[in-house]
């Protein structure tokens, strides 16, 4: 049976979160930073590691990113590392900040 997935944008604590049939399974931090969403750490937790779940936070992250017209700053390795291997969202980091990110 498959369990329902969502991802939400808790502003109130900062942070995007992917929930499993209701609970929270993981989040990404964020703090907004002069017309930019930097993003220092994401977690996922220990039972849910290996599913894809930090890639469908990232993903849905970075399309919010982008819906507000801000820019992204990766700090945490994991988004970094996804923004590496999802090339279409390069152009969320300012082109200046790209090389610091391996992008």
């Amino acid at each position: 049976m498959t369990q329902d997935v969502r991802v939400s944008d808790n502003a109130a604590q900062h942070r995007y979160e992917i929930s499993v049939g209701g609970r929270v399974a993981g989040y990404a931090e964020y703090q907004d930073v002069a017309g930019a969403r930097m993003m220092p750490h994401t977690e996922i937790d220990e039972g849910h590691e290996g599913e894809g779940l930090g890639s469908q936070l990232v993903k849905f992250a970075l399309d919010d990113i982008r819906s507000r017209g801000l820019h992204v700053l990766p700090m945490c390795p994991f988004v970094a590392s996804y923004m590496r291997r999802h090339r279409e969202y390069t152009d969320l980091v300012q082109p200046g900040q790209r090389g610091v990110f391996g992008l």
